[in-house]
């Protein structure tokens, strides 16, 4: 009776409130805008011996040419803006992917007033984060010793500047061109300044320039160059080391002055035309509406409900961040045709040319993430991959912008092969395939591209610990899998038997490094023994960056195979439960220090399990292999719970140019790709009640598990299309016909679903066949 009594007195309380007014107001459904959801500042409070991401509030639109941020480091510090700083120095053009690589290309915007002060600890200002707005399309900030308010927004090769000012005789903005040779010059009669920087790190393009050109709609009655350290007064145009200039005006109180401001990789003309193109005769206001609307649509194709505030802004921030990296280097030249600079040569070529990437990191979750959510802006990357080897006789494995010696393994293999087995054409894949072909088979000019120790590989199947080639078991366990994707795209291009065969063989060289004493990867001297002693919690020597019990789980694409050599599942098993009870110990001597990664690892109190670093992040869905496919789900939605928030000290690591990021977003999603170059998915637990993914094709997928809660984490079953789903994986063509994914969640785990041997996701040693590639949904 009191069940009725309530229902009967929320019906009455629900018909008073339901007036005209409140229904339109349901109807009138607010429009979506995950832009708003990404916090910029997210991985922001890092530095050099703890990274809690490693980022900086880049302001763009997604794969933008340029990005802008503010800096509070010193000039041509890769620290450019980190969030416990007390004084912003400048607001600089950026293609900075890590500050470990750190920059090239950039130059500074400073407003300051009173002194004409251009040294950059002179003029940098105080600021509060309490002052600031960082927003993926506009930032914003309070100078305070300047009493000045900065605002940019920008679009792919331009920005606009609105600089709000004190009243003032002595307004003045200063341009900071930094050193390494650059080159200014001020044109009063246009209120205008030109330039180039010449700054890179890492790599050493050929001719290398970033031409830039800057409008300012207020005229400058002070007019300076400046070189070094000194001010020359008269002087308008300055070729040195370190140039810059400085122009001043008079302002009133709470006046505006707005700059416009492009950038070229090609020429000053260019410059100029990419300003005029993408900026037209908009206003600020209306070059900020066009990037909040760029990145709008961008989000928006992936829609999460049901989660908490926290998880929602997590979530957009991840995605924000896979967005950007690799970045266009290409332009658009008068006909709209695409062109680029060439850091291989200097020259101009036509085509498509991206960079900004380290493929150790980003092969294992951003490209297949691209490939399914955003095939299209891959295929133009894939076709930069042909001019690079075309202009540089290699493919990149780290552009920066051009070839970067760090890093290892050839896993533009990975890269290549995912991206066509997942649909993609309208590019050169033979050319890339020669390309493959030609990296997998011979050393380069530096380490990090083709293959160090490849003559030993080739004849003994290992790279040996005893050669003085660093880091040899990762790189073995890296080319294997390389030449894994490289057998499945041999395949898909209908190669001769006899090459195909190869490749298959050379990815069981992982075999070579198995150690049945210790049940891992060990590394291998040429004679054939064990290097010895062996420690499996040292960092580096034999491995990159990691330990053997990081590494011993690097057989990405023959999990089975790894399973038999450990001696069955349940072996298998508790090794993998091993990593995550195993106390955080560590011998650094390698290294001679503590790198951060150590110390990210050892602070996460998850045992060995150093989700800071990519080389174990596809370890949790492993357990999907051996029949315990809920122990993924547990350990995925921890490492989410844990590991990730939308603050500044939001990452455990090293976000990595999308890749820490990407692992979340397909974590949340409910799914991972453990084998790039296989088309399948491997199935975790999803995040949130619900995921709509608008596909490129015009088609919805949907994943829907609305019992999802922080204790209903394991999946009890599912339905993929009304059908029974026992799967622990998800094809690629699955989703890409659209369609639901309908998961019943709960607080304990289902100890049946998922265990039977047709349930387990792709091993080479289960299927000499493979995969083959799909020849439906080819992504045109």
């Amino acid at each position: 009776m009191k069940k009725q009594l309530l229902s009967f007195t929320f019906l009455i309380l629900s018909a008073k409130v339901a007036t005209p007014t409140t229904l339109l107001a349901q109807k009138q459904k607010p429009k979506f805008e995950p832009e708003e959801l990404a916090n910029p500042l997210m991985g922001t409070d890092s530095k050099v011996i703890m990274s809690n991401g490693n980022t900086y509030p880049a302001v763009a639109v997604p794969w933008g040419m340029n990005l802008w941020t503010a800096q509070t480091g010193k000039m041509g510090n890769g620290w450019a803006y980190t969030y416990d700083d007390d004084k912003i120095r400048g607001f600089k053009q950026t293609h900075q992917p890590s500050p470990w690589m750190n920059d090239y290309g950039q130059f500074v915007i400073m407003p300051v007033t009173g002194k004409a002060r251009f040294d950059q600890d002179a003029r940098a200002s105080w600021f509060s984060h309490k002052s600031e707005i960082a927003k993926p399309y506009y930032y914003s900030v309070y100078l305070a010793d300047h009493d000045v308010t900065t605002e940019f927004t920008p679009t792919e090769r331009a920005a606009q500047f609105r600089i709000t000012y004190p009243k003032s005789d002595s307004s003045f903005i200063v341009i900071d061109a930094l050193d390494k040779g650059s080159y200014i010059k001020v044109i009063p009669s246009e209120n205008k300044i030109v330039g180039y920087t010449t700054r890179a790190a890492r790599s050493n393009p050929v001719d290398f320039k970033n031409h830039f050109v800057i409008y300012s709609d207020k005229p400058f009655t002070v007019n300076y160059a400046w070189q070094d350290s000194v001010l020359v007064k008269g002087k308008l145009e300055m070729k040195a080391n370190h140039a810059g200039a400085i122009v001043g005006f008079k302002t009133t109180k709470g006046e505006k002055v707005n700059l416009r401001v492009a950038s070229s990789f090609i020429s000053l003309e260019q410059a100029e035309l990419n300003l005029k193109r993408e900026l037209t005769n908009d206003d600020f206001e209306a070059t900020k509406q066009k990037a909040k609307s760029l990145w709008n649509q961008a989000m928006s194709r992936i829609t999460v409900e049901g989660g908490t505030e926290e998880q929602l802004r997590t979530f957009y921030s991840c995605l924000y961040r896979t967005l950007f990296f690799p970045h266009k280097m290409y332009e658009l030249d008068a006909n709209n045709k695409p062109v680029h600079y060439s850091p291989y040569d200097g020259k101009t070529y036509p085509g498509y040319r991206f960079a900004g990437t380290g493929f150790w990191d980003t092969f294992r979750a951003l490209y297949p993430f691209l490939n399914l959510v955003y095939p299209s802006i891959n295929k133009e990357m894939q076709a930069g991959l042909v001019n690079d080897y075309k202009e540089g006789g290699w493919l990149p494995e780290w552009s920066s912008p051009g070839y970067a010696n760090i890093m290892i393994g050839n896993n533009s293999a990975s890269v290549v092969a995912d991206a066509y087995l997942k649909g993609l054409r309208g590019y050169d894949i033979n050319t890339l395939y020669e390309a493959l072909l030609h990296g997998a088979n011979n050393e380069g000019p530096i380490t990090a591209i083709g293959r160090a120790g490849v003559e030993y590989y080739n004849k003994l199947g290992y790279v040996p610990y005893d050669v003085k080639i660093n880091e040899n078991a990762a790189r073995t366990l890296e080319y294997a899998y390389d030449d894994f994707a490289i057998y499945q795209l041999a395949k898909a291009l209908n190669r001769p038997q006899e090459e195909i065969d190869l490749y298959a063989k050379r990815s069981q060289n992982y075999r070579n490094l198995f150690d049945p004493a210790t049940g891992l990867m060990r590394g291998k001297n040429q004679d054939g023994t064990f290097q010895s002693p062996f420690n499996p919690f040292k960092w580096g020597d034999a491995f990159t960056e990691g330990n053997s019990w990081h590494y011993s789980w690097s057989v990405f694409h023959d999990v089975q195979g790894l399973i038999d050599l450990m001696g069955g599942k349940k072996n298998f098993v508790a090794k993998l439960d091993s990593v995550f009870t195993l106390p955080p110990v560590y011998d650094e001597s390698y290294y001679g220090s503590v790198i951060h990664e150590i110390r990210e690892m050892q602070i996460a109190n998850m045992g060995q399990y150093a989700h800071g670093n990519q080389p174990i992040q596809h370890m949790i869905y492993l357990y999907n292999y051996a029949g315990e496919p809920w122990k993924t789900q547990y350990w995925a939605r921890e490492t989410m719970n844990r590991m990730y928030l939308p603050t500044p000290d939001g990452y455990c690591g090293d976000e990595d140019n999308g890749q820490t990021s990407a692992w979340y977003i397909f974590s949340a999603m409910g799914f991972y790709p453990v084998t790039p170059a296989v088309n399948q998915y491997v199935m975790g637990a999803p995040l949130f009640k619900k995921i709509t993914i608008k596909l490129e094709n015009g088609k919805e997928f949907v994943i829907e598990a609305p019992d999802n809660s922080k204790e209903n984490l394991y999946i009890q079953k599912a339905t993929l299309n009304g059908k029974k789903f026992e799967k622990n994986w998800i094809s690629h063509e699955d989703i890409l016909k659209g369609g639901r994914l309908k998961i019943k969640m709960g607080a304990e785990p289902n100890r049946s679903r998922g265990t039977q041997a047709d349930a387990v996701p792709y091993s080479f040693s289960n299927d000499q066949k493979a995969i083959p590639a799909p020849t439906a949904n080819v992504q045109n």
